[in-house]
């Protein structure tokens, strides 16, 4: 390890030299033989083809040709991502753990990432520690990538000589929290995808199917079902209105949009609403007391006062039902009030909840008991997920059904009919 570190050190000095950062690392194509003579080429990641050469040669291999990987022509830049923070987060935190040095790790880390959006991240930050700015305040100019949170977190284990420890808590408190995110937008978009494919399927009838069976019943010249008739009428205005119908949808879904950018009212109104839906809002109320636990159990074990940590869980909940009652239960601690008092009169919490609180409380283990609590509910959301998806199927083919077997039956009536008549 020490001679990476003395390597790391010359190459940062040497491109500083030269007005580089030690992580403006590019792909590069090289060909070139091996002691035997035989042809190989491949790819390495480098700040310069010079340095390419040097790898290919240690490697025992005489490089032919180095040049530049070309960009494809319509590449769209990669952004920074909450999983590659997460994955990066628990990449340092094994470093530290290890005991690599935090320049080190942050070089390493950065030289090794492939997503260049994330090298220029982490150089930025490379640099403000280097300059021996403390590794906290250097992240809080990138607020989109690293929370208060995350910044305060690392500030109590650069207090407390714990920044490895507490580096680990972050990465595994990310992990937990991109985890619970798939698993809750997997629970939201199956009941999307049931909307979607029934709205694709009953348009593409009204539009291209129900338009041959009215040409049909023209040619009839009798009265149609009432039923029959409704079916043709949603059809023809579909046809000759199809453009009012998308222009309407597209305005709809741009006011939700905005408001719910611009309005925190909109937002708490929503993230209400979304409590109460069948099926999806006992995944919610189940995932914003996983974040609550995790978020609270991270902070506290920091070293992060409890009503500081409060503060931040309410943020991290996911939900405005629960950011206020945490708030609640934060201006209730300061207050005096035991925390496990607090939360039972908000109404929210679950006994089982507030139960553990209280003896963590009393036995001076809450972090351990909150982590607990924080398991138990993430299992639960991902059984509900899976229960979810696997209720979703049948009633998927259920959905169709009815909408395919109400316009088959509305287009075959007239005909039913008619045979009534003939026979």
């Amino acid at each position: 390890m020490a001679l990476a570190t003395k390597a790391y050190r010359q190459a940062e000095a040497k491109h500083s030299a030269q007005g580089k950062s030690p992580l403006d690392v590019q792909t590069f194509l090289w060909t070139g033989k091996n002691s035997k003579g035989k042809p190989l080429k491949g790819e390495l990641r480098g700040q310069s083809s010079a340095e390419i050469k040097v790898l290919l040669r240690k490697q025992g291999v005489t490089p032919l040709s180095v040049k530049k990987k070309p960009k494809a022509l319509f590449e769209r830049k990669k952004k920074v991502k909450a999983m590659d923070i997460a994955v990066v987060t628990r990449q340092i935190a094994t470093m530290l753990t290890a005991g690599v040095p935090l320049v080190t790790a942050l070089e390493m880390v950065g030289r090794g990432h492939e997503n260049e959006a994330v090298r220029k991240l982490l150089g930025s930050i490379l640099g403000e520690v280097q300059s021996g700015i403390p590794l906290s305040k250097a992240l809080r100019p990138h607020r989109t990538h690293f929370d208060d949170l995350y910044c305060d977190l690392v500030a109590a284990g650069e207090h407390s000589g714990t920044l490895d420890t507490v580096y680990d808590r972050i990465a595994t408190y990310r992990e937990k929290a991109e985890a619970l995110k798939s698993k809750i937008k997997k629970a939201m978009f199956y009941p999307a995808a049931v909307i979607v494919v029934a709205v694709v399927v009953t348009v593409i009838l009204l539009l291209f199917v129900v338009p041959q069976f009215e040409a049909i019943f023209n040619d009839f010249g009798a009265e149609l079902p009432a039923f029959t008739q409704m079916i043709i009428g949603l059809s023809q205005f579909l046809s000759s209105s199809w453009y009012y119908f998308l222009g309407m949808l597209s305005v709809a879904a741009w006011m939700f949009i905005r408001s719910h950018r611009n309005s925190q009212k909109f937002r708490d109104e929503f993230d209400k609403a979304l409590l109460k839906l069948p099926a999806v809002g006992p995944i919610l109320h189940k995932a914003s007391i996983a974040r609550f636990a995790r978020t609270l159990a991270t902070t506290f074990a920091a070293g992060v006062p409890l009503v500081e940590g409060l503060d931040s869980s309410a943020g991290a909940s996911g939900n405005a039902l629960y950011r206020d009652a945490i708030l609640k239960v934060k201006e209730e601690v300061i207050s005096g009030l035991q925390m496990n008092i607090a939360m039972r009169t908000t109404g929210l919490f679950p006994d089982m909840l507030t139960q553990m609180v209280m003896i963590g409380e009393e036995s001076g283990s809450l972090d351990d008991m909150l982590n607990k609590v924080a398991n138990i509910y993430e299992m639960q959301v991902d059984d509900a997920v899976d229960g979810l998806s696997t209720l979703i199927e049948p009633m998927l083919m259920v959905v169709i059904g009815t909408i395919v077997g109400g316009l088959v039956v509305a287009m075959y009536l007239p005909i039913f009919q008619l045979g009534n008549v003939v026979g």
